[in-house]
């Protein structure tokens, strides 16, 4: 029996998460696939991005305070018997919040680990954040290393990593082996960032994880910078941009992009 293609679909339950950027790559690329077959979808997807659209308006979002967080953690402690010591915190910027949360609500109930982490959301969440790519970049950087998804294919041979990507990705990224550098490779994975799917290549330095990401060029400009301690260098070589992200120092971050663009295709 064929569906009415007006009537609920049951795939629309990850509409939501899609248009919130929760999905992993996998289930993005799934998700848009079938919309693209889904009248039911496809307009349900439209009024959610009016909607959310309509919310981010000028007027409408609000800030919570800092001291909301103290409140909830405080009362929610109280209530699953959990004691730690609840203090204000300076707003020191989004991502340093991220990773004192991620440390910080490990130990809690899991019931009280979510609630916390919703207040979190409502607080770090600001309608003049994620729409630069430099703060996407470092938001996949911390992302795969809070999330324990550092790489997707772990290995230190560049000639398994190289052939990985070849059907998930329309280009192929350049893997060198910088391990006689004091870079070597642990592995790969696929990224979304600025509204595509892209490569990253993880190199280490030392206890210093250094994420690569790289796409075809276009759009963007390569810059260097620095966000919440977290060094940033870009550049462009044989048609693709590269951007390297990592708390390893300035210095050897430029040593690392030298290294890596002497030894790829130019």
């Amino acid at each position: 029996m064929t569906r009415d293609p007006a009537s609920p679909c049951a795939e629309s339950v990850l509409l939501h998460a899609l248009v919130d950027g929760e999905l992993d790559v996998a289930n993005t690329l799934r998700c848009e696939a079938h919309i693209a077959d889904c009248p039911a979808c496809t307009a349900e997807l439209a009024q959610l991005r009016d909607l959310r659209a309509a919310l981010a308006g000028d007027g409408i979002a609000w800030r919570a305070p800092d001291e909301l967080r103290t409140r909830i953690i405080a009362s929610l402690a109280q209530e699953e018997g959990y004691r730690a010591p609840v203090r204000p915190a300076p707003d020191r910027g989004w991502l340093s919040r991220l990773r004192d949360a991620a440390s910080g609500w490990a130990a809690l109930p899991s019931g009280l680990a979510l609630a916390a982490s919703v207040a979190l959301a409502v607080m770090v969440t600001r309608p003049d954040e994620g729409n630069d790519v430099s703060k996407q970049l470092v938001a996949g950087h911390v992302r795969s290393l809070l999330a324990s998804h550092l790489t997707d294919v772990q290995t230190s041979d560049q000639h398994t990593v190289k052939p990985w990507f070849l059907g998930k990705i329309d280009f192929a990224p350049p893997v060198v082996d910088l391990a006689d550098q004091g870079f070597p490779l642990v592995g790969g994975r696929l990224d979304y960032v600025d509204g595509r799917v892209v490569a990253a290549l993880i190199y280490k330095r030392h206890k210093h994880v250094i994420n690569l990401f790289l796409w075809p060029s276009g759009g963007h400009a390569p810059k260097a910078g620095a966000i919440e301690g977290y060094n940033i260098l870009g550049w462009q070589q044989a048609g693709l941009t590269f951007w390297a992200v990592s708390d390893l120092n300035a210095v050897e971050l430029k040593e690392f992009q030298d290294d890596f663009a002497e030894r790829a295709p130019r």
